[in-house]
């Protein structure tokens, strides 16, 4: 048997494709994958902060319309990317084992050759590289006269800005923020990212964003060959945090470039914690929350499953688990709309020119031809 799965061109992508290829050989021996790289908008547009793009799936739709037309079979994604609504008749199928979800802090090599290893250790005023709004925003609470301006470009890109040792660049960078998991992989394959990894932001400093970590699979809902071949590489305690993850930010309406921020974690207990938070770009208001959910209750009333999950489907999970971890997730989501979340993500999108996104669920319907399924996704 024969697969073809897709993945954006960046180096960070193709590597985490190529871990995903290994695995699954490991595990079936016989099948042969191809690997088809995919330049996406996300990709292209480098010279503009995401929040300001205005366009929702920028690293996901050129992928999306080839999964589509039948030229790939599977697509692999950092989850965090991943919009909480997908395509009609789309579902991420497979989330692997996720990696440390926690932020990271990079410190300019000259910098650090001195000994200078954290945030702490900066100037008051230093200049933070950081695309993301949710890391802005939590950063200004706790370092208020720090610059933090967007910085894009994939992580090899983005590591030469910071250096800037042939002083290409105008901007002198003091640190950058990067997440921790595409560092370390990429410190696998790529010595220029061994040791650079200065500092880790706790949550407490820095929630992290959705999913972010983790790596996520995406079929056609109908492909039940190839969903069962990537069951094996379903991994649950991540499936059920993610799941809770997603409802959060689902429910407020947030996009990966909002200020929202989550936490989560699953005990021995079986006790599935969510905290979740909303920040305005200032740092100077914030709301944070947490809950938990038994994910193995006694008794549980009877429930119609949907068939996914905040676009996830369940593998071999217990949907009455999937379904706990994603009503966690919306009832945290509501108690911070209750105390004025959305006004605060609201002035965040004025502030960005961010168009709120549409993630409201879609009405079942059948898939669209694949020529209308494309026409809508290019236009």
């Amino acid at each position: 048997m024969k697969l073809v799965a897709g993945s954006r061109k960046s180096e960070l992508a193709m590597l985490q494709t190529n871990f995903v290829k290994a695995l699954l050989q490991k595990a079936n021996p016989e099948l042969e994958i191809d690997i088809e790289g995919i330049v996406t908008k996300g990709d292209k547009v480098l010279d503009v902060a995401l929040s300001k793009i205005g366009e929702k799936s920028l690293f996901t739709k050129e992928l999306e319309i080839a999964l589509q037309e039948g030229k790939v079979q599977f697509l692999v994604h950092s989850l965090k990317d991943m919009p909480t609504t997908l395509p009609e008749g789309m579902v991420l199928s497979t989330i692997l084992e996720r990696e440390s979800p926690l932020d990271a802090v990079v410190i300019r090599k000259d910098l650090a050759d001195k000994g200078i290893k954290s945030l702490d250790q900066l100037e008051k005023t230093a200049l933070i590289g950081s695309s993301s709004l949710r890391r802005k925003a939590q950063l200004k609470r706790k370092y208020p006269d720090f610059k933090i301006e967007s910085v894009r470009g994939n992580l090899n890109t983005r590591l030469k800005k910071l250096d800037n040792v042939d002083k290409s660049y105008e901007k002198e960078y003091s640190a950058l923020i990067l997440a921790r998991a595409g560092l370390e992989r990429m410190a696998r394959q790529n010595d220029a990212f061994v040791g650079r990894l200065s500092e880790t932001l706790e949550p407490s400093t820095c929630l992290y964003a959705v999913g972010q970590g983790a790596l996520a699979i995406e079929t056609m809902a109908t492909d039940e060959k190839t969903i069962e071949l990537l069951s094996s590489l379903s991994h649950e305690e991540t499936t059920l945090r993610v799941v809770a993850e997603r409802s959060f930010m689902k429910t407020l309406n947030g996009g990966c470039s909002a200020p929202v921020a989550t936490e989560s974690n699953i005990t021995k207990d079986n006790v599935l914690e969510l905290t979740g938070g909303v920040f305005s770009l200032d740092g100077s208001e914030a709301i944070v929350k947490t809950e938990s959910v038994n994910l193995c209750p006694e008794k549980m009333a009877k429930v119609e499953y949907p068939s996914d999950f905040v676009g996830i489907v369940p593998c071999k999970i217990e949907k009455s688990k999937m379904y706990l971890a994603m009503k966690l997730g919306r009832e945290l989501a509501e108690k911070l709309q209750k105390e004025g979340a959305m006004k605060i993500l609201e002035e965040a999108r004025e502030a960005n020119q961010d168009p709120a996104p549409n993630s409201s669920p879609k009405k079942s319907c059948p898939l669209p031809a694949a020529k209308d399924f494309v026409k809508s996704l290019t236009s």
